[in-house]
């Protein structure tokens, strides 16, 4: 704990000095969600009815808050601002942009939201041709969410980082609504392994959980991510005799931290050498669709490159609800990371001296704190202590 409490700290002076930067990777649609909206635009339900843009943006407004109170504490103060860089898609670039510009930003400043766009690759059959979608153009398919390096790159985001101070760049995916956005801990954690990459990883919760996880290759190499299609099922089952957990524990869920200058070298280097994935998936095609192959680079395709990777371990209680699949799915629904809000949040309440109410089972309901309250579970005894709260609700300010 007193380690935690070091890095909280350390990460807070560090944004309060200008020198975080936040990519958010959100480039793809909600078409598995059953909308054709950007994800980040989908309200999961939660009694707030806010969608995944809003709370991440509400997470950001809270860490400026508490970074300038912590600081304060030894003197005079100014107003904190994180640099938000939102990669989109040519498939989501307008609808996000004008998502924000109707919500007036959630309250940031438009100018610390930097919009850019990643690139696309063309699709082909699986017997290697190009496929067309009209007679006159391929089609296309955006280059996953590995192409957020080029894409930085070509957009001369890189430079804006370095003419703003920033260092070190906090960098996520959208569809996991208990993300902690420029999370203080973690950036201390990582200034004070003085690696050039992090990551944030959980434990897988069975041998078969489709999720890639980390390995190292080969005596003494680098950490890498393999994907869960590449384990076969030996693999994924080993056990660790040591320790008695899975030999593979560790699940990537895209939650990373990088140097600036590691930005800069992987850029660079992916493009010399780029590495591609194969993803089966239907294409639009001049007679229907038909099953072909995208190519994608995954943001993981960095960490070979990188002289030092330290991982470090959260809750998936506390940090991972992904949004990937419509409700009535098995896994990571709206209606899974709804709940996990919920509890949590409910948690915090309670911890914090608050009571609940509920005409439904509790398992089934919970309450939702405002990220303009509490970042983690802080500073919620003002609020919460000796009262009473009816499920399902929202507290707020």
């Amino acid at each position: 704990m007193e380690d935690r409490e070091k890095w909280w700290k350390m990460g807070l002076k560090t944004i309060y000095e200008g020198k975080l930067g936040v990519v958010l990777l959100s480039g793809g649609q909600g078409t598995r969600l059953g909308i054709s909206d950007p994800k980040g635009c989908f309200n999961i339900g939660l009694p707030s009815g806010k969608s995944l843009f809003q709370i991440q943006a509400e997470r950001i407004l809270c860490v400026q808050r508490l970074a300038a109170q912590v600081v304060s504490e030894g003197g005079p103060t100014r107003p904190v601002t994180i640099h938000w860089y939102i990669m989109t898609s040519p498939f989501t670039d307008e609808a996000t942009r004008k998502y924000f510009s109707s919500h007036k930003y959630f309250g940031l400043e438009p100018d610390q939201i930097s919009f850019f766009q990643q690139g696309t690759l063309p699709c082909i059959s699986k017997d290697g041709k190009f496929i067309m979608e009209t007679p006159f153009s391929l089609a296309k398919a955006p280059d996953g969410n590995g192409g957020v390096y080029g894409a930085l790159k070509s957009s001369k985001l890189l430079e804006d980082m370095a003419s703003r101070g920033i260092k070190y760049v906090d960098c996520y995916g959208v569809d996991n609504v208990l993300v902690r956005v420029a999370d203080p801990t973690f950036l201390g954690y990582f200034i004070d392994k003085g690696a050039a990459s992090a990551a944030k990883v959980v434990r897988k919760a069975y041998p078969q959980e489709q999720v890639g996880v980390f390995v190292r290759r080969g005596k003494g190499g680098p950490l890498t991510v393999v994907e869960y299609s590449e384990l076969d099922q030996s693999m994924a089952s080993a056990i660790n005799q040591r320790t008695g957990r899975l030999q593979y524990c560790w699940s990537n869920v895209c939650l990373h931290m990088f140097t600036l200058d590691f930005l800069n070298q992987v850029a660079t280097g992916l493009e010399k050498d780029s590495v591609y994935h194969l993803a089966e998936k239907k294409i639009p095609s001049m007679n229907g669709y038909t099953m072909g192959l995208k190519l994608e680079q995954f943001i993981f395709d960095s960490f070979p490159y990188a002289p030092s990777t330290a991982l470090f371990e959260v809750l998936r209680e506390e940090e991972f609800a992904p949004v990937k699949n419509a409700n009535g799915s098995n896994f990571d629904t709206p209606e899974s990371a709804r709940l996990s809000v919920l509890r949590l949040h409910t948690r915090w309440v309670i911890a914090a001296g608050g009571f609940l109410t509920h005409s439904v089972p509790l398992y089934a309901t919970g309450v939702e704190v405002s990220p303009l309250c509490s970042y983690a579970g802080e500073n919620l005894e003002a609020i919460c202590r000796g009262r009473t709260f009816h499920a399902p609700c929202e507290i707020s300010f």
